[in-house]
């Protein structure tokens, strides 16, 4: 059996503690509820303001500077609520006051002053946005990097066999870790089912409908038939008008090579045809997402036999201002065909820097071929 962890507070010392009422009433005050934590914060860096506003005054600026307490209210910025934080500028005004007071207004300067009160409004500021997320500290920065790694696993391909290889390259704008780029795919036995899916807009604007979306489509994915209706069907459904959605949803498998591609007003799918040595566009289309309730697509049907090859891509890899889609799509067959001396693999990616370079938007790749 497992011996029981020692108390923090040996029964002895809780005992004599109990029968001191107003010892119990303070230790209540810091243990009792949810916001302690913002409390007990509160209480210390409001006493390490007077405490360094006294010793700055009484002692020396040059051991205790005015300025620290420019990092006192950065602190309470980034980890205090809106409210807790207003009675923290009243402790750290009150702290510059004293010191002013008693050693002039030339010790503190201009520049400080312009400082703290810059600082002052960049931390209000950050507790306003937290206080509307309901998070205390830098859980909201949290929250958005554990979205991110989602959204980046559920991207990944599914395992293959060794007798297929596939590669998926996304490029959002502008550097960013979100676009309104994204993938989902599953497998069940031979059946991998994959949809690229492109949400208007591009970089961080995007990134918070796409972060959305991706956990609906994905949990579409597999479990209706009809993936791209039950996804417009969804996206019909809800309220506003925040752009349009198009898709390409592919059903591959593996054991035969055989694949059907549904498209709802995404770019076209190609083909690489290692009989012909040539790319081929797939005739598959339909309407964008959510425009109309019931949704019609022009299905297409194929077999990969060994050295084919699917590509599928987003409009942002081939779109440029000033030109053509239809001359962007033919410079895209074009580049495509250095994947051949490359290889697939290697070639992926230096396809993407290819279409992408010159242009600031979310591009998307996705190459699956059979060696």
């Amino acid at each position: 059996m497992s011996s029981r962890p020692a108390p923090l507070i040996p029964p002895r010392v809780r005992a004599v503690l109990v029968r001191v009422p107003f010892l119990v009433s303070i230790v209540r005050y810091f243990r009792k509820g949810p916001l302690a934590r913002d409390r007990n914060l509160l209480i210390g860096l409001a006493a390490l303001s007077l405490i360094i506003g006294l010793l700055a005054a009484k002692v020396s600026t040059e051991w205790f500077s005015p300025s620290l307490l420019i990092l006192v209210t950065l602190i309470g910025g980034l980890q205090l609520r809106l409210r807790s934080l207003v009675k923290l500028l009243v402790a750290v005004g009150a702290a510059l006051g004293y010191i002013a007071i008693s050693l002039g207004m030339g010790r503190v300067g201009l520049g400080l002053s312009v400082t703290i009160g810059f600082t002052t409004v960049l931390a209000l500021l950050m507790a306003r946005t937290r206080g509307k997320l309901g998070v205390q500290g830098l859980r909201g920065d949290a929250m958005l990097l554990e979205l991110r790694d989602r959204l980046k696993s559920q991207g990944e391909l599914p395992p293959l066999p060794k007798d297929w290889g596939g590669k998926v390259v996304l490029k959002q704008a502008g550097g960013s870790s979100f676009g309104g780029d994204f993938l989902v795919s599953l497998r069940k036995g031979d059946i991998v089912d994959l949809a690229l899916v492109d949400v208007s807009g591009k970089g961080v604007d995007a990134g918070t409908r796409a972060l959305l979306l991706s956990g609906t489509f994905g949990g579409l994915l597999g479990a209706v038939d009809d993936f791209l209706p039950a996804c417009n069907a969804y996206l019909h459904r809800q309220r506003g008008d925040e752009g349009f959605v198009t898709a390409v949803h592919v059903r591959l498998d593996l054991a035969t090579g055989d694949y059907t591609i549904t498209s709802a007003g995404h770019p076209p799918v190609v083909k690489f045809d290692s009989g012909t040595g040539s790319w081929q566009v797939a005739s598959a289309k339909g309407v964008v997402l959510g425009v109309v309730p019931d949704l019609h697509c022009e299905p297409e049907s194929g077999t990969l036999r060994k050295g084919d090859a699917l590509l599928l891509y987003t409009d942002g890899l081939i779109e440029q201002p000033g030109r053509d889609i239809d001359a962007g799509l033919d410079r895209l067959l074009g580049e495509a065909e250095r994947l051949l001396t490359s290889g697939f693999r290697d070639g992926a990616r230096a396809l993407v820097s290819a279409m992408a370079s010159g242009h600031n938007d979310d591009c998307a790749l996705v190459l699956f071929w059979r060696p």
